[in-house]
């Protein structure tokens, strides 16, 4: 793990959620609460950047006692603690269109969100009864390949072939050249958005939002999406489940979310640089 070798200012952290407060039976992790409360104590803000729609997000801002902003579907939706909308960003109709048919082609399923509904092209496919006991509700059958009457938020494809997700992820970039971000929240799920919908984009908005700038703002995650948010921030740190390149492109590394990785990452590094800064000052 890399060692504190500056003092950085530091004002906000901003967490992923899966993989990174979550342990992998998708619970917080033990040491998560207390972490978010000593930030709190220490002065310092905190909020969620996640690719969940506010549903699961919901539980997770009451227990971490969350006052801030929270960037949704990767950015395309932020919302307040209460859930009210503060800013939505949907897919352009062709674009949505365009992704849909190479999703389909791909053989993957579609899951799109638009608005509060949630539609899945396979009632029965993988990770659906999951995804539908963690939003507490069931998914609409998406019986159209025709998403003109959709307000897109965000779209899915899911399989559990990962080298396919992976792969499609590197072709979806061509699709809709610049207008569209396409990147894996999970092995099996490649997530779509508008292109300023992602969380590197994230980072930028809550800076305008808080008035901090970008330098101040700490980021935690572990998968490509995390990255991008990574690149914008002026700490960031990686979990020890992370994959290779996105461990890559964090200033530190910090624990697995099976050992309790965010707790340590808010004491050993964040905190760290909190105090180390409030000694200079």
């Amino acid at each position: 793990m890399t060692e504190l070798n500056s003092t950085p200012r530091v004002a906000l952290v901003l967490s992923d959620i899966d993989g990174t407060l979550l342990d992998n039976n998708k619970n917080l992790t033990p040491g998560a609460p207390a972490a978010v409360q000593r930030l709190y104590h220490a002065g310092l803000r905190f909020t969620l950047a996640s690719a969940r729609p506010p549903r699961l997000t919901r539980e997770l801002v009451r227990e971490l006692h969350v006052g801030e902003p929270i960037a949704c579907f990767n950015g395309a939706l932020f919302v307040s603690p209460d859930e009210t909308v503060l800013h939505q960003l949907p897919m352009a109709p062709s674009d949505a269109q365009q992704v849909a048919n190479h999703i389909f082609q791909s053989g993957f399923d579609l899951w799109v969100y638009a608005g509060t509904d949630w539609y899945v092209s396979n009632p029965i496919g993988p990770h659906v009864k999951h995804q539908e006991e963690l939003m507490k509700c069931k998914a609409t059958p998406l019986h159209t390949h025709d998403l003109s009457q959709f307000h897109v938020l965000k779209m899915v494809g899911v399989s559990d072939d990962f080298a396919a997700v992976a792969e499609a992820e590197k072709r979806m970039a061509e699709l809709c050249c610049m207008s569209i971000s396409a990147t894996r929240s999970s092995p099996y799920y490649l997530d779509v958005t508008d292109a300023k919908a992602n969380k590197g984009q994230v980072a930028l908005t809550l800076s305008e939002m808080l008035h901090i700038p970008t330098s101040e703002i700490v980021t935690i995650g572990d998968m490509n999406t995390d990255a991008l948010m990574f690149r914008q921030t002026g700490v960031s740190i990686a979990m020890g489940n992370a994959l290779d390149d996105v461990k890559a492109q964090a200033k530190f590394v910090t624990k697995s979310n099976e050992e309790d990785g965010f707790a340590y990452a808010m004491d050993r590094f964040v905190l760290g640089l909190a105090e180390a800064q409030a000694a200079a000052d």
